[in-house]
């Protein structure tokens, strides 16, 4: 059961007024977002949660997907073997990246035979978090991840910086405007084009983009 204390932290994330921003976009205006989703966004979710966890349950990631497919995990700046060991907290920061080429991705690679050369930078279990509360953690996509993780996290909603979305709708192009559908702040509809010239506060706001 949650606290007061994980309803009042949920409301302050996800409710203040003006600060969710809602686009429906055709499906080739998504990359456009993904160089933020290299940056870091941030992700709401249950705290004490293990990493495979996070990753399965609350952004719907199948078991197969991150065996094939996620080959790199750094959860607070230390490379992660067991997924299941490794758990988050509030302020942690993931960061997903598929197979790297070379020794250097050889040795960052989960489970790697060279996993012994990493030395301190390997991750040791020592953050396993607060379970049942909510909390938000930073989550960076790198190289095919971006495109396959991507758009379900976008779907889902990042917290981003006012500053950094002030600064992404202002160098977007006519083109872009033209395949931005629909756009809603905070459930009320507005006009995709009047987005740059809109003044946006410098906190973290809720953005959220779905395939038109």
């Amino acid at each position: 059961m949650n606290s007061p204390h994980d309803a009042d932290v949920l409301k302050r994330l996800t409710d203040e007024p003006g600060l969710e921003l809602r686009l429906v976009v055709r499906p080739n205006l998504l990359p456009s977002f993904y160089g933020i989703l290299q940056q870091g966004v941030g992700v709401i979710s249950r705290m004490g949660l293990s990493v495979k966890a996070f990753l399965c349950d609350e952004l719907g990631l199948s078991p197969e997907f991150l065996d094939t497919r996620v080959q790199t995990v750094f959860l607070d700046g230390k490379a992660v073997d067991d997924l299941e060991s490794a758990f988050i907290h509030d302020g942690a920061v993931l960061a997903l990246s598929a197979a790297m080429p070379g020794l250097l991705g050889a040795t960052l690679r989960r489970g790697s035979y060279y996993a012994a050369m990493r030395g301190e930078i390997s991750y040791r279990g020592e953050n396993e978090g607060i379970s049942g509360r909510h909390g938000v953690i930073s989550l960076k996509l790198f190289n095919l991840l971006v495109g396959e993780i991507g758009p379900v996290l976008l779907s889902r909603g990042v917290r981003i910086a006012g500053t950094v979305l002030t600064d992404f709708l202002k160098r977007q192009s006519a083109r872009f405007w033209a395949d931005c559908m629909e756009a809603a702040v905070n459930g009320h509809v507005t006009d995709p084009k009047a987005l740059p010239t809109r003044e946006w506060p410098p906190e973290p706001l809720m953005l959220k983009v779905n395939r038109a």
